[in-house]
């Protein structure tokens, strides 16, 4: 298990309160770690830091990470009680469908901001904590939520700007790991399907250390098939 043990570790996800992000959230707290979790609701936060409570410390900072004000923000009340951050699961995202002939631009903006852009704002804002944890041995951890549908062509539902957004994030995932590897921080990302589904743990522990710059389906194979 020591491969999978995150004790000591402080950890954030957002996005946290509800769906993979909670899944995410609880796995690093029963492998160890702190965890702070953050969503927009203030109220959501709450319920979800009290149902997670029994399997470890967490705390709630609500921020509306759509703005890059507000990233900035969380990692500075993320700064005041903890010296360094191991691990930044980057899952706060949203979606729109709507038919092409049809499909509004506030629903591309909405979800290109909050799929792609925020994960580089949050990414740079905890760069100094995330540079705190890094060793060369015991890298810090940046963990990007994707999709598989960032890696296909999504049939089910007309979903452009959400698709189009995961692809994006997985190569920011790639350019990040290129830049942020001499700095002993890994830069991977999950590709869920349309199931809760995560492996979070393994990339935030020992093991995956000489890992970088995936992307890995967690989908029972639909990606493969397709």
């Amino acid at each position: 298990m020591y491969l999978f043990d995150l004790s000591g570790k402080v950890a954030v996800v957002t996005g946290g309160t509800r769906g993979i992000g909670m899944m995410m959230a609880r796995g690093l707290l029963q492998a160890g770690a702190s965890v702070y979790i953050s969503s927009r609701k203030p109220e959501a936060g709450d319920a979800a830091a009290a149902e997670l409570a029994q399997y470890g410390t967490v705390i709630s900072v609500p921020a509306d990470l759509s703005r890059e004000e507000e990233c900035q923000r969380l990692a500075a009340e993320v700064g005041q009680n903890e010296e360094d951050v191991n691990i930044l699961v980057n899952n706060a995202g949203t979606n729109w469908g709507a038919p092409l002939e049809e499909f509004p631009a506030h629903g591309w903006d909405k979800v290109v901001d909050l799929n792609l852009k925020t994960p580089f704002y949050l990414t740079r804002a905890f760069l100094p904590l995330l540079e705190a944890a890094a060793t060369a041995d015991d890298p810090a951890r940046v963990i990007n939520v994707g999709s598989i549908d960032g890696l296909r062509v999504p049939y089910e539902y007309p979903t452009y700007s959400y698709s189009a957004s995961k692809a994006g994030l997985h190569q920011l995932t790639r350019v990040l790991a290129r830049e942020l590897g001499p700095r002993h921080i890994t830069v991977n990302a999950v590709a869920p399907g349309p199931f809760e589904s995560g492996v979070a743990i393994f990339l935030s522990g020992r093991g995956s250390a000489y890992i970088t710059g995936a992307i890995i389906p967690v989908d029972g194979g639909i990606w493969a098939a397709s």
